[in-house]
Formats: structure tokens, C-alpha cells, sequence
């Protein structure tokens, strides 16, 4: 995975896409919520793409299967927390379904980077093409 940033992974993308709506979405979520499940659940949704980030920098491939692999449960805690936050009816149902789709489509590109690597392979794959993001855009 040498050679290109992690911004140009659409997993990593897909997951920073996936937190924002995350954010988004905790903000109509009662006001005692804000700092228990919102938290929670806000961290869940940072720490996927924080956990590619800090894989590839890594820059070494068995550390960032780990990393992936952290993302990924990072993923199935946020699903947890907001399959609670649904059954206690602090987001409508069209909106926790939109949310879920967008996780569980991070989800499998994480699982076919995973078994890319998992397989010897090096590099990058050869993504599809994307519009770019605002934080694929940004540039430290």
C-alpha cells in the first residue's frame, strides 16, 4: 500500500462520507442523549476511517490488515448503537435505514480489501471511478 495517500482509498472515503451522516444524524437525537449514546456513537463512526488512516501510515501491510480489521468492528459497534437508538425511537426509520445501507456498503469494501491483502496482494487495487469528496479534497 506504498506510494499513494489513504485519502485515495474509496473505503477510507466511503467511511469519512459514512461519519459525517453519521454526525448529522445525532444532532436530532434527544438532548440527554448528547453525552452517552450520541458520543458513542459518533466515536464508533470516526474510528473506521481513523483506523485506515492510521493502517496505511503504518506502512506495512500486516499492520494494516489489523487496522482494517479494527475499522471493521468499529463498524458492527456503530451498527449495534444505532439499531438501539432505532428501537428507542430517536431517529426515524428512513434515516436509520440510509445510514445502515451506507455502513454496511463501507463494510464490504472493507471486507474486499481485507481478502485483496488477505490474498499477498500489494499496492493499491484499481479503484472505480469516484467523485471527489470534501475530505478527499483537503490536502495537510
Amino acid at each position: 500500500m506504498r506510494g499513494k495517500s489513504f485519502k485515495d482509498l474509496d473505503v477510507w472515503q466511503g467511511a469519512m462520507d459514512l461519519a459525517e451522516e453519521v454526525y448529522r444524524l445525532s444532532k436530532n437525537f434527544p438532548k440527554e442523549q448528547r453525552y452517552s449514546l450520541c458520543q458513542q456513537i459518533e466515536r464508533a463512526a470516526v474510528s473506521a476511517p481513523s483506523n485506515i488512516a492510521e493502517g496505511h501510515g503504518r506502512r506495512s501491510d500486516n499492520e494494516f490488515i489489523y487496522h482494517l480489521r479494527v475499522s471493521r468492528g468499529s463498524l458492527c459497534e456503530l451498527e449495534t448503537q444505532l439499531l438501539l437508538a432505532e428501537r428507542l425511537q430517536f431517529m426515524d426509520p428512513e434515516s436509520g435505514r440510509a445510514v445502515g445501507e451506507a455502513l454496511h456498503r463501507v463494510g464490504r469494501q472493507l471486507n474486499g480489501l481485507l481478502r485483496y491483502l488477505s490474498n499477498g496482494n500489494t499496492g493499491f487495487p484499481s479503484p472505480e471511478p469516484r467523485q471527489p469528496t470534501r475530505a478527499s479534497q483537503w490536502t495537510p
